[in-house]
């Protein structure tokens, strides 16, 4: 619950941004010269850039939120099952053992959209952030796909 908030509260702060900043793109714009305009234009594109990303991380975030709930309903959401540190971090030994036989599992079934969101979250645990977000991608693909 936590981190709805916190991503919410984000989400606002940037979409309060990207009024600001496109208001003064437009005030650019208004002004006539030449040269405020392509300023103008070119701060117009910020907020619409940012707006698009935005939309494309929240529409990620929702879509992994639907699979989680999906498996969990299922009894197939992974079990923290590794070995942390005294500080609380975990095991790089645990999180690599935990890790290939999640890999192992996907190779097995590699049309399965749970064993995908299972190997992200093995990619989240080991810390690779670009990978664990590739394989979410491809089990929210596959879980489109399946019937």
């Amino acid at each position: 619950m936590r981190a709805k908030i916190s991503y919410a509260i984000t989400a606002a702060v940037l979409v309060v941004y990207f009024v600001l900043v496109g208001s003064r793109g437009v005030l650019l714009i208004q002004a006539g010269t030449p040269l405020t305009i392509v300023f103008g234009v070119a701060v117009l594109v910020l907020p619409v850039i940012g707006v698009w990303f935005l939309w494309k991380n929240t529409e990620f975030v929702r879509n992994a939120n639907r699979l989680a709930a999906e498996l969990d309903a299922q009894g197939g959401l992974p079990v923290d099952e590794l070995k942390r540190l005294p500080s609380g971090r975990v095991d790089r030994d645990s999180a690599d053992e935990v890790f290939a036989r999640r890999k192992a599992e996907t190779e097995d079934a590699p049309d399965d959209w749970r064993s995908w969101f299972r190997l992200a979250v093995a990619y989240h645990d080991a810390r690779d952030t670009p990978r664990a977000r590739k394989a979410m991608q491809r089990a929210i693909a596959l879980r489109k796909t399946a019937p």
